[in-house]
């Protein structure tokens, strides 16, 4: 979604792509080597998909994981909203825990992306993820409808690229500045 924004020209501050960051600094992959063994990080890298396993099952592993990356996050995520905001126009910050992070303080709209549970679960297991993945992540997360009351705007996201490309737009249009 953010990629349409970025393509009407907004900047985008992806939180994802930074946890990546986050996950490869020695003294996180380190930590989590000691918390799960050597498996979690195969020849010094993390294994997301196996730091997933471990946590998204329990919400005490998810808690500590949490307490050990939101703050390295939050402090990098930090300093790429000022530089964008320092180049002016709109700015995307694309984070699924937005909410749950205390993130969206930072944001002036928030903007909700609906789409039905199944084409939820296809395109997660699109990305490799397995549908056990899907189902324990997303109850990781606030309750969507929790979510989408507190968004300012909602983008329908169940029909095809074009109908999604003019919701943008119509937001776009809405929250530039002059």
């Amino acid at each position: 979604m953010a990629g349409l924004f970025k393509e009407m020209g907004a900047r985008v501050v992806d939180a994802d792509a930074i946890a990546h960051r986050v996950l490869r600094e020695p003294a996180v992959r380190s930590k989590l080597v000691s918390w799960w063994g050597p498996q979690v990080a195969p020849r010094g890298r993390v294994n997301r998909s196996e730091v997933a396993r471990r946590t998204f099952g329990s919400k005490e592993q998810t808690r500590k994981l949490n307490a050990l990356v939101h703050p390295r996050i939050g402090e990098a995520l930090k300093g790429e909203i000022e530089r964008a905001r320092r180049r002016g126009g709109v700015l995307v910050l694309e984070a699924a825990l937005l909410l749950e992070t205390g993130t969206s303080r930072w944001c002036d709209v928030l903007i909700y992306v609906d789409a039905p549970a199944r084409l939820r679960k296809e395109r997660a297991v699109a990305r490799g993820w397995s549908a056990a993945d899907w189902k324990r992540r997303e109850k990781a997360q606030w309750p969507l409808d929790r979510k989408k009351s507190r968004a300012d705007r909602v983008i329908d996201n169940s029909g095809g690229l074009a109908a999604t490309r003019k919701q943008v737009e119509s937001i776009l249009q809405e929250i530039t500045p002059l």
